[in-house]
């Protein structure tokens, strides 16, 4: 008769759960404590003294205060359209150069594969220049253009999808082929469904990036009707110094969108983070 006795646990791995889990907490809470200080100040009465918890009681009167005087809705559709459209762009570019390294033979792909992730040590700031020369030789300075354009392509996320594509078996390719599906079609119909946790992870990245992006806003533009959030806020902090709770209102405002799309999309995001690179 065969044993189904399970063999006992070592006394060190009855530990190790509790300690990992400890350290999660910890992380955790060292993560979240100053943005659970942020929100509760922005409760606080206009013009009190900044602390954790409100002690004159609770207003609300800090965030209406903060939406009209910050002029946020019109840098919350700025900011929500340039983000898009950035995100669009870099999902389109991705995808197309992505596949071409993974699956594509042809000479000098390995040299191609370098220089994109050369790009990724090089840091915007140094080329700020010549991009802003490029965009006024096509007068786009002071325009969507010129917050649009400068990362409509980027190379982590031709490595991420690139890794990602080479997890997915060339059979399917294959059966696709063979049905009559050219390359385009493979990559709409094969490719991008089964790699939608990478899909989503660039979305989060890209979205998230340029949400809090105030470089380019302040570089490329001068007119206030194409302010974003992050300059919006830039701004409002200035005017703000003093009021604490005004001003943490304001941070909140900017902050709680991105929260709630990383909420929404946090599952795919791990599960595209944990999967890229690994070849089945």
């Amino acid at each position: 008769m065969q044993n189904t006795k399970r063999p006992e646990r070592s006394e060190g791995s009855k530990f190790k759960i509790p300690w990992s889990l400890g350290v999660l907490l910890l992380g955790g809470v060292i993560v979240l404590l100053p943005l659970v200080v942020v929100f509760l100040t922005s409760f606080a009465p206009p013009g009190a003294t900044p602390s954790v918890l409100p002690n004159n009681g609770w207003s609300l009167t800090n965030y209406r205060d903060a939406w009209e005087r910050g002029k946020f809705l019109l840098a919350f559709a700025n900011s929500t359209l340039v983000a898009i459209a950035v995100t669009a762009f870099q999902i389109i570019t991705s995808a197309l150069a992505g596949y071409a390294l993974a699956r594509l033979k042809f000479r000098g792909r390995q040299a191609l594969l370098l220089i994109v992730l050369a790009t990724l040590v090089i840091p915007f700031q140094l080329l700020v220049i010549p991009v802003f020369l490029v965009l006024k030789w096509g007068h786009l300075i002071n325009t969507y253009w010129a917050l649009i354009l400068p990362t409509a392509a980027n190379g982590f996320g031709i490595f991420l999808l690139r890794q990602y594509f080479l997890t997915i078996p060339v059979e399917l390719e294959e059966a696709a082929a063979i049905d009559g599906a050219n390359r385009l079609q493979i990559l709409w119909r094969v490719m991008l469904p089964l790699a939608r946790p990478a899909l989503v992870t660039l979305f989060l990245f890209t979205f998230i990036g340029e949400w809090n992006d105030v470089f380019k806003p302040l570089v490329f533009t001068t007119r206030p009707e194409l302010r974003t959030v992050q300059l919006a806020l830039a701004e409002f902090q200035e005017q703000f110094t003093n009021n604490w709770p005004l001003m943490m209102a304001a941070v909140t405002i900017a902050t709680v969108p991105v929260m709630l799309l990383f909420l929404v999309g946090q599952r795919q995001f791990i599960q595209g983070i944990a999967t890229t690179g690994m070849k089945n």
